[in-house]
């Protein structure tokens, strides 16, 4: 796999997120599933274990270490197989994710991933992260093998650290 950062940053309100686009030839529901069923996310990211419809659920991040902590997560807003809006884990450490998948014609989904970016000094770190995990995604969904990580940091973290911050989100 030839990777390269994808990340791109986007405001929302007062609000600074870290952008990430991918497009799937394949329905809607198929690609929701690869996002929201532990299955799937297993081959990718990690698993996850609770009920999403009462708001919590445990999320661990096998790719990386099968003996990782649980953190928590809180659904926020679910609708599928169109959005999802997750808070993971706790305190200072907490994250926000949104989650937005469309349709086209043609079979073609879009998956829209982003992340609130509360201090942009971090980004270097953030964005490499998602976009291995992204790319994981797509070569778990085409059977093929998995990226390295090597391939994404530190190649990557100058290029997200460089990048400018929308004047509209300096704080």
């Amino acid at each position: 796999m030839n990777a390269k950062p994808t990340g791109h940053y986007v405001t929302k309100g007062d609000e600074l997120r870290l952008q990430f686009d991918r497009l799937f030839h394949a329905p809607i529901e198929d690609v929701w599933y690869s996002l929201t069923n532990p299955t799937a996310t297993a081959g990718w990211i990690g698993t996850w274990t609770g009920s999403p419809s009462t708001g919590g659920i445990l999320f661990k991040m096998t790719a990386e270490d099968p003996d990782a902590d649980w953190m928590s997560v809180s659904v926020l807003e679910c609708e599928p197989p169109h959005k999802f809006r997750l808070h993971i884990g706790s305190g200072d450490a907490t994250r926000r994710l949104h989650c937005h998948v469309r349709e086209a014609a043609g079979g073609l989904t879009t998956l829209v991933f982003q992340e609130r970016i509360v201090d942009p000094s971090v980004v270097g770190e953030i964005g490499p992260g998602w976009d291995y995990y992204l790319d994981r995604l797509q070569a778990a969904r085409a059977g093929q093998s998995t990226p390295d990580w090597g391939d994404y940091y530190p190649v990557f973290r100058d290029h997200y650290r460089d990048m400018p911050v929308p004047r509209t989100a300096t704080r």
